[in-house]
């Protein structure tokens, strides 16, 4: 499973300070997660790690540069 923003004129409902532009950007990828792992009933932070090394293993991204997203052995 990945998450993503890739959806400019599809703004969160759910931000609580709406941008002037009403334009959707990656900086509420974090507003993504936390809906998706609500209406999944797991835990934002274990699918923000699970999504994380998702997209490491699928554009084959460095593991040294999203380090703090790992999950813990």
């Amino acid at each position: 499973m990945l998450i993503e923003t890739d959806a400019p004129y599809l703004l969160p409902r759910t931000l609580r300070k709406k941008p002037k532009s009403r334009r959707n950007e990656p900086k509420f990828l974090t507003e993504v997660l936390s809906i998706t792992a609500a209406c999944r009933n797991e835990d934002a932070n274990w699918l923000g790690m699970v999504t994380a090394k998702n997209a490491r293993t699928l554009f084959q991204l460095d593991a040294r540069t999203t380090a703090k997203f790992d999950i813990p052995q």
